[in-house]
């Protein structure tokens, strides 16, 4: 009995070391490593966002929730992820582009958990992220919101409602669906 529970141990930790290398993926490219400035709000309007795309502020569930007041006026959505998760790689490059065709109109936001913040910044290169994201170190943001895993993407209206939660990989049609709902609502 006792060896049976440590070889299932064994295999399952085998696998999270397979799984990890098989999302570690590429080297950002030479050049890659500036880090884009964040289009949308300034800081006057919204204190807590980052500025700079890759700065990775370290964030808890209050800080979340105040960033979210000050982003009211604005719709939102905000991605919650890890750079070894394999279904946020699905998705990846499907927000980096949604990013830059709604451009000001919504505000994306990504918050990254159980992560370290250099594998997430070479996430965020490698997929050309040039919103910003906020680093969750324990997951706290997600478990209070009562998400279980990730990718989940919570879609706010211009007045900060949740209207609408996404959990695992966005297809890029479901994520143009509810892009234009918030869009359309705010105008």
């Amino acid at each position: 009995m006792e060896t049976m529970r440590i070889l299932r141990i064994a295999i399952a930790l085998a696998l999270l070391v397979v799984a990890g290398a098989a999302c570690a993926g590429e080297a950002p490219a030479p050049g890659a490593g500036a880090s884009p400035a964040v289009p949308a709000l300034n800081a006057a309007q919204a204190p807590l966002l980052p500025t700079d795309a890759i700065a990775l502020p370290e964030f808890d569930f209050d800080s979340y929730r105040e960033l979210l007041g000050q982003l009211r006026g604005t719709p939102v959505v905000a991605n919650i992820w890890a750079s070894w998760c394999g279904p946020c790689r699905i998705e990846g490059g499907d927000l980096a582009r949604a990013s830059r065709t709604y451009g000001s109109r919504v505000q994306f936001l990504g918050i990254d958990i159980l992560d370290s913040r250099s594998s997430a910044r070479e996430f965020m290169r490698e997929f050309g992220w040039t919103y910003p994201s906020v680093y969750d170190p324990t997951g706290e943001i997600r478990d209070r919101l009562g998400l279980v895993g990730q990718p989940a993407t919570l879609f706010y209206d211009a007045s900060g409602t949740l209207v609408s939660t996404w959990n695992g990989p966005l297809t890029p049609e479901a994520l143009a669906k509810r892009l234009d709902r918030l869009v359309d609502a705010a105008e």
